[in-house]
């Protein structure tokens, strides 16, 4: 289903006097970046556009006066929450706060839905329209929660195609915008350019280690990830280890667990996608980082692990059989997946020798993983998400005369039919002004 773009000035010439002004809400290093690239698409086409809410350092940077750091409330896991819990229930009652003096136009707010979903319940109640922009997994677990988000969301962008007739079951008005992992994604290309550019050995065998975001799950995983490493460098001496450091974190935090493990891999700031490309094979915490790796076309080994009863409540509460988008995507499993019990190092290791030195086994992967590709489509998601924006604005009356739509070569994706043929679009440009 396609929405038509916003064609008109506001009907209410003295509500669009005033520049728009609208909240937005992320908690997470993914959410962040995301969310960014959707401000700066509304600022390319509204420039009177102004923003306060919640963030990290690229929505900072993308114009958002950040009153509270997304990093505050980023935590998985139902344990793992509770050291933090008076901190995310401060923050949640002072953006209501906010919002009651500010009087923001529309709220925009990004995944973290044990959060999200709790503000919107506030906004709601001060009339404020809610556009949610990566949708609760709610197909996966607690399925409850579609009735919650039908009373509380006004307009959900999908980021998964398949998610969207499911919500649009459930009363839900649900569009697939594309996933804007798309959007900052470099081309799949031979390693030995992406070694080339990061100033890594280009002939030496590579292997990405990826370990998340978060401190916490960081602290549970990298141990093993690094003893599977020591066990793949006493296979191969040569093995180059490269790993990407999240925005979000100190450098000092990932170079003590190397340290300790007598390991010396070579830190990159940020560019995860660069990082797996440059390699042979990857060891990937599950989460938004896996789907970047799958998409970069390199085999990859997904791995987790939480506080053993929230591993539980999870298996209680889960209605899929895989923790990957990439498998979910799939709808099977092409990338293996190490949970609790199953990530250890013996495991890890086994998997990545047999991608770094079956051929047959690397290709089917790479294959596999460019399928997967294909059913996201192109990318524009940011774009289309701006778009999306831009039309609630103009049907609450909001749109400033002389505002623009974003072209990105055609209507939006259907949801049953992702984008995979229309041209590339960069977030911001170029715009279509609407009449004035």
């Amino acid at each position: 289903m396609s929405s038509p773009p916003p064609s008109s000035v506001s009907a209410n010439p003295q509500a669009a006097a005033r520049a728009p002004n609208i909240l937005v809400v992320a908690g997470e290093a993914s959410g962040d970046v995301h969310a960014a690239a959707l401000l700066r698409s509304l600022k390319a086409c509204v420039p009177s556009l102004t923003a306060f809410g919640m963030g990290g350092p690229h929505l900072r940077k993308a114009g958002l006066d950040v009153l509270f750091e997304a990093s505050d409330i980023s935590v998985m896991g139902l344990v793992e929450v509770v050291p933090k819990l008076f901190r995310i229930l401060s923050i949640l009652r002072a953006l209501d706060r906010e919002a009651q003096v500010r009087r923001p136009d529309l709220a925009v707010l990004i995944d973290v839905p044990d959060f999200n979903l709790r503000l919107a319940k506030r906004l709601k109640a001060l009339g404020i329209p809610v556009v949610y922009y990566v949708s609760p997994k709610v197909w996966a677990s607690r399925p409850w929660r579609v009735k919650t988000i039908a009373k509380r969301v006004d307009t959900m962008l999908c980021i998964l195609p398949f998610e969207v007739p499911w919500l649009r079951a459930h009363g839900i008005d649900a569009r697939y915008v594309g996933n804007p992992v798309l959007d900052a994604l470099p081309p799949p290309g031979p390693v030995a350019s992406f070694r080339d550019a990061l100033g890594l050995d280009i002939d030496r065998r590579t292997l990405a280690i990826v370990p998340g975001s978060r401190p916490s799950e960081i602290t549970r995983i990298l141990p093993i990830m690094c003893e599977a490493a020591r066990k793949l460098i006493e296979r191969w001496p040569d093995l180059q280890l490269v790993v990407p450091v999240a925005p979000s974190l100190q450098r000092s935090f990932l170079e003590g667990f190397f340290e300790r493990a007598n390991l010396h891999p070579i830190l990159i700031q940020g560019r995860v996608c660069d990082v797996v490309g440059a390699s042979d094979a990857a060891m990937v915490c599950s989460g938004t980082a896996a789907l970047e790796a799958g998409l970069m076309l390199r085999p990859l080994v997904v791995v987790y692990r939480v506080h053993p009863l929230t591993a539980l409540v999870f298996r209680l509460i889960s209605t899929v059989k895989h923790i990957s988008l990439v498998n979910l995507l799939a709808g099977r499993e092409i990338v293996p997946e190490l949970f609790q019990r199953d990530c250890t190092a013996d495991r890890v290791t086994d998997e990545i020798v047999g991608y770094l030195s079956d051929e047959h086994l690397h290709a089917q992967m790479v294959q596999d993983l460019g399928e997967v590709r294909a059913i996201l489509g192109s990318p524009g998601a940011s774009a289309r998400a701006a778009n999306a924006v831009l039309d609630v604005l103009d049907r609450i009356g909001r749109l400033p005369a002389g505002s623009r739509t974003i072209e990105i070569g055609g209507a939006s994706p259907d949801a049953s039919s992702p984008p995979s043929s229309s041209p590339k679009a960069h977030p911001g440009e170029p715009c279509r002004k609407t009449p004035s």
